[in-house]
């Protein structure tokens, strides 16, 4: 196992030995997917017998006390939570419902900008956090990135990307180093606090809600439909944290990306602000309603997400049953990595992959292609399902920025595109970005101001 940033050995290995390879570790046998087509064959068609998680002790039993539910096996619980619970909640149909709150925040993100242009990474994340903490918890924004909360859950989500790295802790392979004393302590430590933390939010809705004060939100939702959807308590504060901590997490990394790919690729930026000047005018921002007209807003955060993949090597899955695929096995008990920096490099898709080239998705008669597919949020059952909540969110803030704001790099500090952090979802090494006005600053902040209408 790689010691450091496996998804980019993987790739290397995907070009030595083809697009489906194996090794093993111990007694742990792992299969690495690494092309588009082996990836729908393997992860989509078969993926009622891929659906379910390898054993984590480090992850899941420890730092997560087997609570985590993207971790969990594909059992009976899993399915009911994510066809009822999650369903209800961020299903299509109900995820439109939040895009005027998304657009609240995605107008203060403008403002941010405005005001405190180089701290534009850690605006994202003030964004990402105020969306999701609403959406999870029903609360009024925060309003800095240092508000504690905010600091809280980007912590914890810094430690879960940490521990969730490739080969991070031996115990995975060697499952008899859980009873050498001490080895483990750090895991449980770092659980008790993020335990204490998501039920601390949990208690807070429950005050609200014997008050009358609760205001909408998942959280509610689960106290509110507890016995119906048979949830024991002590499942509830990780089933509202864990949604809370990876939302927050991914979105705040793609917002971060979508900027990044606009200042170091200022024609696709160019064509992208030619069409919202088309569209949108310079008189009124650009919302949701506007997304049909708008195919070159879409295909920039598409060629975003697949040019700098968020979680860049997936989660593992394990298989159920033996399965064949182009007379080789995949047996039973394997674990199976779908690696996205791979795939979403795969030349045969994605001719000349490295180019970040957003009129890929666009089609002959310039719409966007329904015919091409990258796999951000990962594969078959185990797709996450607040997708619908994250690309509104990736699109809003992209039409916003790119609206109001012309990037580009500072001559004198290069960006590094492929300084990330080792993590399971990737973070952005600082860079700096240069913000010039497109738009008169009083019609942003008049527009963008809290209470403004469009």
């Amino acid at each position: 196992m790689p010691k450091s940033y496996a998804p980019f050995q993987f790739a290397r290995w995907t070009e030595q030995y083809g697009p489906v390879f194996s090794f093993k570790q111990g007694h742990r046998i792992f299969v690495v997917i690494g092309r588009h087509q082996a990836a729908v064959d393997i992860m989509e068609k078969e993926g009622a017998n891929v659906a379910d998680r390898p054993r984590s002790i480090s992850v899941q039993e420890t730092l997560s006390g087997g609570f985590r539910m993207p971790l969990e096996d594909s059992n009976e619980k899993l399915r009911r939570v994510r066809s009822r619970v999650l369903h209800a909640n961020l299903q299509p149909k109900v995820a439109e419902t939040y895009e005027p709150m998304q657009t609240r925040h995605a107008k203060n993100l403008v403002v941010d900008i405005l005001n405190d242009p180089k701290n534009h990474q850690r605006h994202a994340m003030r964004y990402s956090a105020s969306v999701i903490m609403s959406f999870t918890y029903g609360k009024i924004t925060p309003t800095s990135y240092t508000d504690p909360e905010v600091v809280s859950i980007n912590r914890l989500a810094a430690r879960f990307g940490q521990a969730m790295k490739p080969g991070a802790y031996l115990v995975d392979a060697y499952p008899i180093l859980r009873f050498v004393p001490g080895y483990l302590s750090q895991l449980k430590a770092w659980h008790k606090e993020e335990l204490a933390f998501y039920n601390g939010q949990l208690d807070a809705v429950r005050r609200q809600m014997r008050d009358g004060t609760a205001r909408p939100s998942f959280a509610r939702f689960i106290l509110e439909h507890q016995k119906q959807y048979q949830l024991e308590d002590k499942e509830l504060g990780y089933l509202a944290g864990v949604m809370f901590g990876a939302g927050s997490d991914t979105t705040a990394c793609a917002i971060t990306i979508m900027m990044m790919a606009a200042a170091t690729h200022t024609d696709a930026q160019a064509r992208v602000q030619e069409e919202l000047d088309h569209v949108v005018g310079r008189t009124r921002l650009p919302m949701f309603v506007d997304q049909e007209m708008l195919p070159q807003v879409t295909a920039f955060m598409l060629e975003s997400l697949r040019w700098r993949p968020v979680t860049i090597g997936g989660f593992a899955h394990r298989a159920s049953m033996d399965i064949v695929w182009n007379n080789y096995l995949i047996p039973a008990g394997a674990t199976v990595i779908g690696n996205h920096w791979a795939i979403a490099n795969d030349p045969e898709v994605f001719p000349e992959p490295q180019t970040f080239n957003p009129q890929r998705w666009i089609d002959d008669a310039g719409r966007v292609r329904g015919d091409l597919r990258f796999f951000t949020y990962g594969f078959g059952r185990r797709v996450c399902p607040g997708q619908h909540l994250a690309n509104r969110s990736v699109f809003i803030n992209t039409a916003l920025i790119l609206w109001a704001f012309r990037l580009s790099e500072n001559p004198a500090a290069k960006i590094d595109t492929l300084a990330f952090s080792d993590t399971v979802n990737i973070h952005a090494a600082p860079f700096e970005i240069c913000f010039a006005k497109r738009i008169d600053e009083n019609v942003i902040r008049e527009l963008c101001t809290p209470g403004s209408l469009f």
